[in-house]
């Protein structure tokens, strides 16, 4: 007779930290299936349900039986030789290991002989019995607590249950005040944080119907929540439904109105809510002369707001709050709620009128006195490094693209003024907008587009899928800004280490790969990196530039990879013979997979990683040149005539940007190059056939090796 049920576990605490709330209620739920599954308890079947709110993280697991089955477990005691003595009796050593098992001596004839390597040994063969349901959740509770990813732990008073009175300590995320345990209607005496379980919980603060919510059983829980106490205990519908509501709100405001899209926004409000109720509040539109993105910010991080936007993406006077109470007459709660954003918008109104009576320009010689770091500086001080390499940088581009004349004015204008705004009152209360609020001053001082562009998209990529600058003086000085971050973070030994990345150099790096592979620009990594190292002058005892180019290529190779590429596929492009700028990655990668399913490729990629090797260990450096004289066997006269056919062909097809023609040529060597091997001895003892036959096979390696390094594809 099946006696399983359904197991709900509920711990009622203080408000949880909200940003980590579901973080939280998935561990706890997750840690606690798994305990459960782990004793025997729980069997894979078994469907858990996970609820988080800001006073409470529960689980329900379904199919969860009220004690394990018992298990055998057969246990290694020790050789034959050293349990046994000659005469078959047990040893000392045997009967005290019995012993600590819990058996005697008559136990002896029942152990089981079994090869264990090269020895026999003793196994003694037991049935555990398995745990009741009590004492696995009590064990599975104690590890899910213990597991919680808790930000930050709180150390509280516990009254004692103990004769004498007093007090002890507990640490958890926040005071714990109930305990709730049932496997199906009956309660579980399992114990936490110095409680003891129930089937009492508590619903919303204001609006429950009663008080406690006496639970009926396990599958009743969330119901109950929602009727009686006022609450939707899952994060996830609480979350569905606020998003239902926010649409609804806006569909009434009309006009095409819509919230603003913020996820991290929407599961935070979740988690600061029981039942959410969604109302419409207003502004003055006067405010509406600041920079939306001041307005949207100040809503969003210090009231929790949704703004609304309209159909064209421009702010409205409108916003959305989600209320934890439903009063019928909602009007208090709106206009409260618009008399405290009130002073927050008009705190950024003051702070944009006061910037602007300041020129961005004016404000540089500021940026003198701000601290970049000890050991580099100033942010004056980097702001002229900054220059100076996107001074280099615009030269460099202007030389290989022909860009335009003003290229490097307007790059080194646009740097020089990038940090401006990091010393005006708008930013120096809303960190967030830095860039931002430089390309509104900008342009407010009359300062060209692209210059006013540059300035707010020299931060750029700042995170993975981010847009890249613009134009390319935003390129630029993107480019300068990141390659002097990471130049004087190397430069002083400041690397990211494990999981540690303080100064985002990874991020850096990883938007230098983008900027210079999506943009295809035709500059150097390795020229970029050096000329960035020149604008220190001696304030770098060392030159970071050979470790740093090694970075970006580790950063360039996993990139490419995200991209859907393999590692093989993607070492064999990178590595290419005297690739040196990144703008042709994609069509060579293209390339190789095209190479790579031809039915010549095995034997090509395989014949190239041999003549690599050869031409590494011959201790004679060859130059690519073949005297046709001194070819003599057949073999080698046959790969000669092929690649005299079929290279120039190939060169032809690289030069012209044909990458994966070029490849497809080559891939006619083929069975002149396995016939060489079959053929001809490279090292022969007459140094001038040696010696060209090493002309050969390097003539044929560097053609070989110009699109792709294809021994990178050999298995």
């Amino acid at each position: 007779m099946n006696h399983n049920k359904n197991l709900l576990v509920e711990l009622f605490v203080e408000e949880l930290p909200p940003k980590a709330l579901r973080k939280l209620g998935d561990a706890f739920a997750g840690v606690l299936r798994d305990q459960l599954v782990a004793q025997g308890l729980a069997g894979g079947g078994s469907v858990l349900t996970a609820f988080a709110s800001p006073r409470r993280l529960a689980a329900h697991l379904t199919d969860v039986a009220p004690h394990a089955a018992d298990k055998a477990v057969s246990q290694k005691l020790m050789p034959v030789s050293v349990g046994l003595d000659a005469s078959g009796g047990a040893t000392p050593a045997l009967l005290k290991k019995l012993t600590a098992l819990g058996a005697d001596a008559s136990a002896v004839a029942g152990l089981k002989r079994a090869q264990d390597g090269k020895a026999e040994a003793l196994f003694y063969e037991s049935t555990v019995k398995g745990a009741t349901l009590a004492e696995g959740l009590q064990k599975a509770l104690a590890e899910a607590i213990a597991k919680l990813p808790i930000p930050k732990v709180m150390s509280y008073q516990l009254e004692a249950n103990c004769e004498l009175p007093g007090w002890s300590s507990v640490s958890f995320v926040r005071p714990a005040h109930g305990l709730v345990a049932l496997h199906g209607s009956d309660v579980l005496p399992v114990e936490a944080l110095g409680l003891q379980s129930g089937r009492d919980t508590h619903g919303h603060r204001f609006e429950a119907k009663v008080d406690p919510v006496v639970l009926r059983d396990a599958d009743s829980y969330a119901q109950q929540l929602a009727d009686e106490g006022a609450v939707i205990a899952s994060f996830d519908a609480r979350r569905s439904d606020i998003a239902r509501q926010l649409a609804a709100a806006a569909a009434k405001v009309g006009g095409g109105a819509k919230p603003i899209e913020d996820d991290a926004l929407l599961d935070e409000v979740t988690a600061l809510v029981e039942r959410p109720n969604v109302l419409t509040c207003a502004f003055e539109k006067e405010f509406l002369a600041v920079p939306q993105e001041c307005l949207i910010l100040t809503m969003k991080a210090n009231q929790k707001y949704f703004p609304l936007v309209d159909a064209h993406d421009k702010l409205t006077n409108r916003f959305l709050v989600v209320s934890n109470i439903s009063p019928d007459d909602a009007s208090a709660v709106i206009q409260g709620n618009e008399r405290v954003v009130r002073p927050r918008l008009a705190d950024a109104k003051f702070f944009f009128d006061q910037d602007r009576k300041k020129t961005l320009a004016s404000r540089v010689e500021s940026l003198g006195k701000v601290v970049y770091h000890n050991k580099l500086g100033t942010q004056g001080e980097r702001v002229e490094r900054v220059t100076r390499i996107a001074g280099r940088i615009a030269e460099k581009l202007k030389e290989t693209t022909g860009a335009d004349d003003t290229l490097s004015a307007l790059a080194m204008m646009a740097a020089q003024l990038a940090k401006a705004d990091l010393v005006t009152d708008m930013v120096g209360e809303f960190p967030e907008l830095q860039g931002t609020m430089g390309r509104y001053y900008a342009l407010h001082d009359g300062l060209p587009g692209e210059v006013a562009d540059a300035i707010e998209d020299h931060y750029k990529p700042r995170f993975a899928g981010d847009t890249l600058p613009r134009g390319d003086v935003g390129v630029v000085v993107a480019l300068a800004d990141k390659l002097e971050t990471l130049v004087g973070m190397f430069g002083i030994g400041n690397l990211p280490t494990g999981d540690r990345d303080p100064f985002a150099l990874r991020r850096h790096a990883l938007g230098i790969v983008r900027m210079l592979v999506e943009r295809a620009l035709p500059l150097h990594f390795h020229e970029l990196t050096r000329l960035a190292y020149e604008a220190f002058g001696p304030l770098l005892a060392k030159d970071p530039s050979v470790e740093l180019d090694e970075f970006l290529i580790e950063r360039l190779k996993g990139y490419l990879k995200d991209t859907g590429y393999s590692a093989p596929e993607v070492d064999a492009a990178v590595y290419a013979r005297k690739l040196t700028e990144w703008s042709s990655l994609p069509k060579r990668l293209a390339a190789v997979r095209s190479f790579a399913v031809l039915p010549e490729a095995p034997a090509l990629a395989a014949a190239n990683k041999r003549i690599g090797n050869i031409l590494k260990k011959s201790s004679e450096s060859a130059d690519a040149q073949v005297t046709d004289a001194l070819l003599q066997e057949p073999a080698e006269k046959a790969l000669r005539a092929a690649m005299q056919q079929v290279v120039p062909t190939a060169d032809a097809q690289f030069d012209a940007g044909d990458y994966t023609a070029s490849l497809q040529s080559l891939a006619a060597l083929r069975a002149p190059v396995d016939a060489f091997f079959d053929g001809v001895m490279v090292n022969a003892e007459q140094a001038d056939l040696r010696l060209n036959r090493l002309g050969l096979l390097k003539s044929l390696h560097e053609s070989m090796n110009r699109v792709a390094q294809l021994e990178r594809l050999a298995t």
